[in-house]
């Protein structure tokens, strides 16, 4: 059933959003997001700090597609206020691994006795240190941070062996402060 749909998310102090070809940017005190915004029949305005997403004759497709740019846009006002953090651990139980961040450039030493070490580009607006067993990555763009983190996760990961008995790695343990079991 064709239905008339609005949705209107209020921006908050310190943050400014604009809307220019279907690029939506939202610029806050820690940095800019930028995300592409496009569906005909949305249509996305930004008047006096209240965002509208809006659809004449919308079907069940546009509905389920306003409420993801409203998340969307409720998870960049977060990263440019707050900041996402995620936290990883090392865990390395037979050979004691070293991990390191040089620049932009990740680097795990020594896993499982590798002589070779195993490296990752950290990409450009994440922020990665290391704070004795726990990796400490921060963001202003979620999707960017999280990508990372599973990058890290993914480095370490071996595929012919059983978890339960090899369990060295890298492991994610918190996504913005929530615990992930």
């Amino acid at each position: 059933m064709k239905q008339d749909m609005q949705e209107e998310l209020e921006i908050p102090q310190g943050t400014s959003v604009s809307l220019d070809k279907g690029i939506l940017s939202v610029t806050g005190p820690k940095g800019t997001v930028q995300r592409k915004l496009h569906t005909p029949n949305i249509k996305v305005t930004v008047s006096n700090n209240i965002i509208f997403f809006e659809s004449k004759k919308g079907t069940q497709r546009e509905k389920r597609m306003i409420k993801a740019y409203v998340a969307h846009l409720k998870s960049m006002l977060k990263g440019v206020n707050q900041l996402h953090h995620y936290k990883l651990r090392i865990c390395s139980g037979h050979f004691p691994m070293t991990v390191s961040i040089k620049g932009s450039l990740f680097e795990i030493k020594n896993f499982s006795g590798e002589s070779i070490p195993r490296t990752l580009q950290v990409p450009n607006g994440v922020n990665a240190k290391t704070d004795g067993q726990f990796i400490l990555l921060e963001s202003v763009d979620k999707e960017l941070v999280g990508q990372t983190a599973a990058l890290m996760e993914k480095l370490t990961r071996r595929a012919a062996f059983d978890k339960r008995i090899f369990q060295d790695g890298i492991f994610i343990v918190e996504k913005d402060g929530k615990p992930v079991k």
